[in-house]
């Protein structure tokens, strides 16, 4: 089923990979390079280089439904790509008179590289209002938990104490940086691709680059210095905005599921009331084929799946940059489904995020429970920092070392090892160390440091930069 209760038509796996509203499917393909097909017609007439009327005639006929989907397929493999079988197809739908305007002075690599700009464009537009929606998400969480303090966790390991709302606001700092290079792509790096058959534009005469100018206005396409057949950069540069997305988006996808653990259970993934029918009535989110009581993290596990599909992908665009003279051969074509992968994984990661974290529970009490469990190891460091102005750096390392082989021996909270072990009470005592400094020492919302100026600081960012995005929208 889709999101809004409607059977999919993206196949066995699209409602994973293929969620939310990114459209980078054939039909999607094939109506970005029949809107390029309009676009330049279009811009011909505006040169004078088509006849009256021929622009709009051509747009009218340019519906991808108005095509045969596996007829163009089967014919690409005559040319090596579809754009020929397409051109001829759009030619003979068309009026006569406005046949000429139909794919004049471009190449099949102007159409596919032009139409990937645009689809990008799209897709780029959907994942930002997704992304949007997170890190809103993340805001509210990072206010809302900014005293929620939680036990630190370095190499799986505990560490010293953190707060949620810190945790909160380095997803969103993360996020608000994947927004901003997926922004500035779409407004400087998605450019028109017009250049025929070697980057000179020669059929057009002196009026190529006027029509090139068109062109991209007429597309909403940024217009390039010259034509790039051969200058992947503007494919890379896409493609690793995408990939730095779900690169944030798995992190944050990688802390939820280590946190929902039953060990742990410090947060939960929300079930959305689309997917929570009555008893008994069709299928539920989050359980498990063998174990109904299971409440998986099923956004969280798909956002992963997209995530670990990625860098392959982005490191096939990267090889396929070495490209040959004025066309490549073998590496462009090479690009085609990577970058189809790309957005589609990518728009499907930011679609379920957009989901996760508004609905993402959080328990502090039981984050304060673990932190409890700890007996207060994890402030060892604290009260060695207490107590080397008084011994030294050497005699408070070995003595809170002591103290922390003997907690962990008699499963004894540290603070009952420090004020209670003669030995060692009798060395504070004598180093002029009182029990109140160590029960302070001890106290986790005293060894915070500077979190809570953190989450200010990620939160203004995160306003200010909702502002700026709202300006380039």
């Amino acid at each position: 089923m889709s999101d809004h209760g409607e059977p999919t038509a993206k196949g066995l796996f699209g409602a994973v990979f293929a969620r939310g509203a990114v459209e980078a499917d054939d039909t999607a393909w094939l109506q970005a390079m029949l809107d390029t097909e309009a676009g330049l017609a279009r811009a011909l007439e505006r040169a004078g280089l088509a006849p009256a009327g021929s622009g709009e005639a051509v747009t009218a006929t340019a519906r991808a439904a108005n095509f045969e989907l596996g007829e163009l397929g089967d014919l690409a493999a005559f040319a090596g790509n579809p754009v020929p079988a397409l051109a001829r197809a759009l030619a003979r739908r068309v009026p006569q008179t406005a046949a000429s305007a139909v794919h004049r002075g471009a190449s099949s690599q102007d159409i596919l590289d032009t139409a990937a700009m645009l689809l990008a464009s799209r897709a780029i537009g959907v994942v930002l209002a997704d992304l949007a929606t997170a890190a809103d998400a993340a805001a509210g969480l990072a206010e809302t938990h900014r005293a929620t303090i939680m036990i630190g966790r370095t190499s799986l390991r505990h560490a010293i104490p953190v707060t949620f709302g810190l945790v909160a606001a380095g997803w969103l700092a993360s996020m608000d940086e994947a927004r901003q290079g997926l922004a500035a792509v779409a407004s400087q790096r998605l450019a028109v691709q017009f250049g025929g058959v070697t980057g000179t534009l020669a059929s057009l005469g002196d009026r190529g680059p006027r029509v090139a100018a068109l062109l991209a206005e007429e597309l909403g396409l940024a217009l390039p210095v010259l034509p790039w057949h051969t200058d992947r950069l503007r494919v890379i540069d896409l493609g690793a905005a995408l990939a730095r997305v779900t690169a944030v988006l798995g992190k944050i996808a990688r802390d939820v599921t280590l946190l929902a653990q039953e060990e742990i259970g410090e947060v939960r993934e929300g079930v959305p009331a689309t997917d929570a029918p009555a008893a008994g009535t069709g299928p539920r989110r989050a359980g498990s084929a063998g174990t109904a009581r299971k409440h998986n993290p099923v956004a969280s596990v798909a956002i992963l799946g997209c995530s670990r599909q990625v860098p392959g992908l982005l490191a096939t665009l990267v090889a396929a940059g070495e490209q040959e003279l004025q066309r490549a051969a073998g590496a462009w074509q090479a690009e085609w489904q990577p970058l189809t992968g790309l957005l589609q994984l990518t728009g499907s990661a930011a679609s379920w995020a957009a989901e996760l974290l508004p609905g993402l529970a959080v328990d502090g009490s039981r984050m304060a429970a673990n932190l409890a469990a700890t007996k207060g190891l994890p402030l060892a460091e604290h009260v060695a920092s207490l107590l080397t102005g008084v011994l030294g750096v050497a005699q408070a390392h070995d003595l809170v070392a002591e103290a922390s082989q003997r907690a962990v021996g008699a499963g004894l909270p540290l603070r009952d090892v420090l004020l209670a072990v003669p030995k060692l009470e009798d060395r504070l005592a004598s180093a002029g160390i009182s029990a109140e400094q160590i029960e302070s020492a001890l106290e986790p919302a005293g060894y915070l440091g500077a979190a809570d100026a953190f989450v200010t600081a990620a939160l203004e960012a995160h306003r200010s930069l909702g502002s700026s995005l709202d300006v380039l929208g």
